[in-house]
């Protein structure tokens, strides 16, 4: 297949292109500098990509979009999280559009689509859609594939979860105090953290690429997985203690607004992907860590 990708050299863009090029597809990598062999030049902010690039696709990925860890978030910094995902994204949407045989879109989006706190409740791709800022960010960034949609193109959302791979992300971060012994968990522990293996989500995007699916995809372990899950088998894997606790207040005081992004519940079910016949390398948070750990299944 001719594939193109934005976002192709971040956390997620990078192993996703190694792992398509091994299984023989030709890979452009949309890139903002001087393009080189495999690359291809291009200004999302102001619309700009190779229209015969992407009318020859047969699949095009975009992951492009400002961090959202960063914090605090100011309101310039709101602004750029939300414009660099609708500028990219709309900018593939009306190059799909155009032309003559439109491509596959595989939209990035993200777990938060479905709010910060939806407690116990089992989110598939049917559940209605959550508020807040994240929330307003994830439904505009799908919104922004509308053009796509219209002409009658594939269009699948990657409702993505927390990607864990030691390389980067989430559990990057929390590896230096997990290993000192200093792991806690968040609030309760109750809240749900869903999640999946970096070789899991790569896998699971190209079976979408692959295949028929359309739509939102949660990208998410099957397994239910609390805050306090997490913490001891992190620890576990690790072979460090984990008795700390954090209190929902001293999270809050510390954190401000990003407290509720941690302290949040969401219990995602990826109902799409099964159906589909997905069948997970790490089914469970013990195997998603020792995979994103390096240290086998």
């Amino acid at each position: 297949m001719q594939i193109v990708v934005g976002g192709a050299s971040g956390f997620l863009g990078a192993p996703l292109v190694h792992h398509l090029r091994q299984r023989g597809h030709d890979v452009t990598a949309l890139v903002r500098r001087t393009a080189g062999t495999g690359e291809s030049w291009w200004k999302p902010s102001e619309g700009l990509v190779d229209q015969e690039l992407i009318s020859s696709a047969d699949a095009v990925v975009n992951l492009s979009g400002s961090p959202i860890q960063q914090w605090p978030r100011t309101p310039g910094r709101k602004d750029e999280i939300l414009s660099s995902r609708l500028g990219a994204t709309n900018t593939l949407a009306r190059a799909i559009a155009a032309s003559r045989t439109p491509a596959a879109f595989l939209s990035g989006s993200g777990m938060s689509w479905y709010g910060v706190d939806r407690g116990d409740d089992e989110l598939d791709e049917t559940s209605g859609p959550g508020t807040g800022f994240l929330a307003e960010v994830a439904q505009q960034w799908e919104a922004a594939a509308a053009p796509a949609v219209e002409v009658g193109a594939r269009v699948a959302y990657l409702r993505t979860s927390v990607v864990l791979d030691r390389s980067g992300g989430a559990l990057k971060l929390m590896l230096p105090p997990f290993r000192l012994g200093l792991g806690a968990r968040l609030g309760s522990g109750d809240q749900y953290f869903s999640t999946i293996s970096r070789r899991d989500w790569v896998t699971a995007v190209t079976h979408v690429i692959e295949g028929e699916l359309s739509g939102p995809v949660n990208l998410a372990i099957p397994d239910d997985v609390t805050n306090r899950d997490f913490t001891s088998t992190l620890a576990s894997t690790l072979r460090r203690p984990a008795v700390l606790a954090a209190p929902s207040v001293a999270v809050r005081l510390a954190l401000g607004g990003l407290a509720d992004d941690l302290l949040g519940s969401l219990r995602l079910r990826p109902a799409a992907l099964m159906a589909d016949g997905f069948s997970f390398a790490d089914p469970g948070i013990d195997r998603v860590l020792r995979t994103a750990l390096g240290r086998g299944a």
